[in-house]
């Protein structure tokens, strides 16, 4: 049996749309990431810019360090040339009295093949600045880490705002339950004769603001994923689910002169500033180190000739000894080293008085977050009995559903202040984190899974 072309082309392009659709429709429903707390933080300092761009300064200081060192190491070349030339005797001074000499001698050539040596035995302004180099790698690593630190801290802040839209999102869902449950109910009564149209009326308006308010709460949720996605190095269509909801865990809190004492030892930023102050004093050392003698061994070795095939090998080595006897450039650079330190050493002060701040706010508002979770929770409960009484007496037809909406708007709000003061709390323990240094490790344990 023949087959036409027409008809394979028809075959192929079918083939095609189904294998498309099929595509289409697998990854519509490819299964969401479930993140978790230590997930989203893993994921945000591997791909994250300000993560990326600390580690090309520490490589960057490494190049530098190596630059320093190479002043104390051999520096070492070869150069090689061959010439054709002739010179003018009388304009280099020479002549013989009485004996006639020509004005102009050669051509004649000269060939050259040479490496040249150089080792510095004693310089110690190279060696301090060398030592200046080292400190400012190590200081870039720490300023690298508080970088992390701050993206954790961003990160956390992003994961919190994502929990806390989830979490309006449910309850917006499960007052849209509640509502369409009353609507029903109220049918049923008007039907049966025992409540007004007007209350059918108020039960629908209330569904439809309840349905209102959750699809502007799953579009706060879906943007929230959208951002914590961004931040995370992740495609914007990547699909994302939480996988710790929000929830209140109560983190007993320490001493606060204890936490100070802590943070100032871990704190990424305050080490990265001590470092730093070590560099500038190695920076003066090898200010005032210009001073001293410079020693250092030269020479060369080589193929010297008239010709290619006639060249012999000469060479040289030799001792030498550098001094500064006037050097104005050492005392401005001495006037800028010192306020370099004068600089930094505020810069400790002011930092040592913020950590003892950021960590004394942090406490304290983690106590007036915990005490606004309790005082929420009891108010959400009230709400919710008030609510229960209230459907009760409109199922008795002892009332009609006023009471029925305006306990639901109670509960609504009772809900939202749970969710601020619960979000509240888990901010303040991120708060915290960060303020103690190590942020990484203490936000995890704060405020993930315990």
């Amino acid at each position: 049996m023949r087959v036409s072309i027409r008809t394979i082309v028809f075959l192929v392009s079918a083939g095609l749309v189904v294998l498309a659709n099929a595509w289409a429709l697998a990854r519509a429903q490819q299964a969401p990431v479930a993140l978790t707390l230590e997930d989203a933080i893993h994921r945000a300092l591997v791909a994250n810019l300000s993560v990326l761009e600390a580690g090309t300064r520490v490589e960057e200081d490494r190049g530098t360090e190596t630059r320093a060192q190479a002043e104390l190491l051999p520096h070492v070349s070869a150069q090689t040339y061959a010439n054709y030339q002739n010179r003018d005797l009388r304009a280099f001074g020479i002549s013989v009295p009485g004996l006639p000499l020509p004005s102009v001698v050669g051509p004649f050539s000269n060939y050259d093949f040479r490496i040249y040596a150089q080792q510095s035995v004693l310089d110690l302004a190279a060696y301090r600045s060398w030592k200046a180099s080292r400190h400012a790698i190590d200081a870039d690593k720490l300023s690298e880490q508080d970088a992390r630190d701050l993206i954790v801290r961003v990160t956390a802040s992003l994961y919190l705002a994502a929990q806390s839209a989830e979490a309006r999102t449910q309850s917006a869902q499960s007052r849209v339950t509640d509502s369409e449950t009353l609507y029903k109910l109220a049918r049923d009564r008007h039907d049966a004769g025992t409540a007004t149209g007007v209350d059918v009326l108020r039960a629908q308006v209330q569904l439809a603001n309840d349905k209102q308010a959750l699809l502007e709460a799953e579009n706060q949720y879906r943007q929230s994923l959208l951002s914590l996605a961004r931040n995370l190095g992740m495609s914007p269509g990547t699909p994302l689910s939480l996988a710790e909801p929000l929830r209140y865990r109560e983190l007993n809190e320490p001493a606060p002169d204890a936490l100070v004492a802590t943070a100032l030892a871990s704190r990424a930023d305050y080490e990265s500033l001590a470092i730093q102050r070590q560099a500038i004093l190695d920076q003066q050392r090898a200010n005032r180190a210009r001073f001293y003698p410079k020693v250092s061994v030269n020479g060369n070795l080589g193929e010297l000739g008239r010709s290619i095939g006639g060249v012999a090998t000469t060479g040289l080595i030799q001792g030498q000894i550098d001094f500064d006897i006037y050097d104005r450039d050492r005392a401005g650079e001495a006037q800028q080293l010192a306020a370099r330190l004068r600089r930094i050493d505020d810069q400790i002060d002011d930092l040592r008085r913020g950590v003892d701040e950021d960590i004394r706010s942090a406490l304290l508002s983690l106590d007036s977050a915990a005490q606004q979770v309790q005082v929420a929770g009891d108010g959400q409960d009230l709400a919710k009995r008030e609510l229960q009484e209230a459907q009760d007496r409109f199922k008795a037809g002892t009332a009609n559903n006023v009471e029925v909406v305006t306990a639901q708007d109670e509960l609504a709000r009772a809900e939202e202040n749970y969710i601020l003061a619960v979000s509240s709390h888990v901010d303040a323990k991120c708060a915290l984190a960060r303020a103690m240094g190590d942020t990484e490790r203490n936000i995890v344990k704060f405020a993930g899974n315990p």
